[in-house]
């Protein structure tokens, strides 16, 4: 099983570390283009009626998509090293100590707190998103999940080069996504997965 990263944001990451993100979308490059009454990516092809697509392994879709089950995520976040000692700080951890934080795009794979084994992958459109859904995508409980994730979504996707442009992929634009399941696991058990 490969090792392979992926990038949350601080408040993503606070779900995660509460337990409240199990599952995480991301936009499918290039989007699967609709041919008749078939959508086609690739080699994979499915009705016009289809919500949801899983991805199987031997499926076409299979080798498109990011992550497939089995496959161990290091979770790339905002970081910093620690100014006072060895190791590495982070935003859910500390704040306001005057640290220049680093992105986590930057993020070695040694800094990496969280692991990840994805259980499931699928495709599906945005707007298929329900209240169980977003309450798996880490939204707050007590608050408007589906408003919150909304505006996540569209405050996460990236912004146009032309600010009067709309966002690519924002949630009016119903994008095909991969809707990526996953589990928390330990460093140690991430240590056997080999690197991608």
């Amino acid at each position: 099983m490969p090792i392979k990263p992926i990038l949350f944001n601080t408040g993503m990451v606070r779900a995660l570390l509460e337990g409240r993100k199990t599952v995480t979308r991301r936009v499918v490059k290039p989007q699967p283009v609709l041919d008749g009454h078939l959508w086609k990516l690739g080699g994979a092809a499915w009705n016009d009626n289809v919500l949801s697509v899983p991805v199987m392994f031997g499926h076409s879709l299979y080798n498109r998509a990011p992550y497939q089950p089995g496959d161990v995520l290091w979770v790339r976040e905002t970081w910093a090293e620690n100014p006072f000692g060895e190791g590495y700080i982070y935003p859910t951890e500390v704040s306001g100590a005057g640290q220049k934080w680093r992105p986590s795009i930057h993020m070695p794979r040694e800094a990496a707190r969280i692991f990840l084994r994805v259980t499931g992958v699928r495709v599906e459109r945005l707007q298929e998103l329900t209240l169980k859904d977003a309450e798996m995508e880490g939204m707050n409980l007590r608050g408007p999940m589906f408003v919150d994730f909304v505006k996540v979504w569209n405050n996460t996707v990236q912004r146009h080069p032309n600010k009067f442009k709309r966002y690519p992929y924002c949630w009016e634009d119903n994008p095909w996504v991969w809707v990526i399941e996953f589990e928390r696991i330990s460093k140690e058990e991430a240590k056997h997965a080999k690197p991608e």
